[in-house]
């Protein structure tokens, strides 16, 4: 399959669709999950074009890498959060539902399970409120 430029993500870089941003740099973007399984869920996109895993250049899978690390660092003090679960999905089949390589950043808490994913949207004041508190740990 190849690579869709209409996909939700490349509107958001482009500036189509709002978001409620986190950090950005010359190959990254991050911005917080409206949909969110945990206070604090953050995504991590190339601002390069990418499917997926199966299909991201390396170069720009690494030159991703040191955003993910720091707004995951950023998530856990800002969120003050005791771990985080990394995930990334690939292909419907994989869990994949936007077609942009992203990859999640949920804080975890001792004994507090992920919510489910309801498709039901956050408050968009809360999800400011969580990446203030993420950007400050940046």
């Amino acid at each position: 399959m190849s690579y869709d430029p209409q996909n939700v993500f490349a509107k958001i870089l482009r500036g189509e669709i709002p978001c409620v941003k986190v950090y950005a740099d010359e190959a990254a973007f991050a911005f917080m999950d409206i949909m969110p399984r945990a206070d604090g869920h953050v995504l991590v996109i190339p601002k390069a074009p990418a499917r997926n895993i199966l299909d991201v250049d390396p170069a720009v899978l690494a030159a991703m890498a040191p955003a993910l690390t720091r707004v995951a660092r950023a998530v856990r003090v800002g969120m003050g959060a005791d771990g985080l679960t990394i995930q990334q999905f690939s292909e419907p089949a994989g869990g994949q539902v936007v077609f942009h390589l992203h990859v999640h950043v949920l804080p975890r808490w001792d004994g507090v399970k992920l919510r489910p994913h309801t498709g039901e949207m956050a408050d968009p004041k809360l999800l400011e409120q969580h990446a203030a508190r993420i950007r400050a740990a940046l």
